[in-house]
């Protein structure tokens, strides 16, 4: 029996493993060497390559400026509506990231929004608006990764730490930060990935103009569109392997005791 239940337990575990190993197989294996590096000089996906690291690492340094005080006011004290909030919180994480980008879109034509635009601050089909378009998703992500970190502390600490002198700025700095600091860093990353590969709201949002608003998600819907399969493809394994590189660089942290 615990034969059957090991065995059983490890098949689905190499079921899924070898289905994405294999997808991600066929992908290397359709496109040659020469193909993808020529398809990644070109202009106009060096533009969007370049416009999608520094708008992604905008985005998760303004979210997880956003994502700790939010995280850890939601794990430290319970007021009233807080569990609504956190529900709320949590809508970018299981919404259609489209319902997202239509969303942003009419809000800058009704109410405040269209206060907004009106004194110069439209973001629609602006630099700027991708940052916004992949912070609304990418800060849900890491306020939840960073919430589990703060759940799973002693808060005891901070008020032994008071006792000694600190106040609550000090006690949070010196004591809580350093203690959640793998759940801080894994937020990072994980809000940077996600902002990078990040397509619905930015095309709705957005637009996916050349060498203006066109990020590497929307290169590989104008390189398909024109039936550029290769560039598509190519375009397709460089944001796998920028994923890819943030999670092993995340498990080389942690395993070195750096983290």
């Amino acid at each position: 029996m615990d034969r059957i239940f090991k065995t059983t337990f490890l098949g689905l575990l190499g079921l899924y493993f070898f289905m994405i190993v294999l997808l991600f197989a066929g992908d290397v294996s359709y496109i040659s060497f020469a193909n993808f590096k020529e398809a990644i000089r070109t202009p106009e996906i060096r533009y969007a390559v370049k416009l999608s690291l520094i708008t992604s690492f905008i985005t998760a340094i303004l979210s997880l400026i956003v994502s700790i005080p939010a995280a850890y006011a939601l794990v430290r004290w319970k007021f009233f509506g807080s569990n609504f909030i956190d529900a709320v919180l949590d809508l970018p994480i299981i919404m259609p990231p489209l319902v997202i980008g239509i969303s942003l879109l009419v809000f800058y034509q009704t109410g405040f929004g269209n206060i907004l635009k009106t004194h110069g601050l439209d973001l629609v089909y602006t630099i700027p608006g991708i940052v916004v378009a992949q912070f609304i998703i990418a800060c849900a992500f890491c306020l939840k990764t960073i919430k589990t970190a703060f759940e799973g502390m002693d808060f005891r600490l901070e008020d032994v730490a008071k006792t000694l002198g600190c106040n609550s700025w000090q006690a949070f700095v010196r004591i809580t930060l350093p203690l959640a600091k793998k759940g801080i860093v894994a937020a990072g990353i994980i809000a940077w990935a996600r902002a990078i590969g990040e397509f619905g709201p930015v095309l709705v949002f957005c637009g996916s103009t050349r060498f203006k608003t066109e990020v590497l998600p929307t290169t590989i819907f104008l390189e398909l569109s024109i039936g550029r399969i290769e560039s598509a493809l190519a375009v397709s394994l460089l944001l796998v392997g920028f994923s890819l590189i943030s999670l092993m660089a995340l498990r080389l942290l942690v395993k070195r005791g750096i983290l």
